[in-house]
């Protein structure tokens, strides 16, 4: 795990094209502020395991990666 230390309005870029920007900091909370492009899904770890069904506290790996299954087909109707 990289581990930055940030201020205020200071940001890191990860990729080239997202951006995580501290907004505010109070208390023992950090407000985070993220640009990204819209194909990149954004979620704080609690949805991203409940979407994905992780474990608590497990990141995707190549031994634990995140798969989902791909959906069941429908089969059509007979037309009546």
């Amino acid at each position: 795990m990289l581990v930055l230390s940030r201020k205020k309005n200071e940001s890191i870029v990860i990729n080239n094209d997202i951006t995580v920007t501290v907004v505010e900091i109070r208390g023992d909370k950090v407000r985070l502020g993220v640009v990204a492009p819209k194909e990149v899904p954004v979620h704080r770890q609690e949805v991203f395991e409940a979407i994905h069904g992780q474990g608590a506290g497990t990141p995707p790996t190549p031994a634990n990666p995140v798969t989902t299954a791909p959906p069941e087909p429908v089969a059509a109707k007979p037309a009546p």
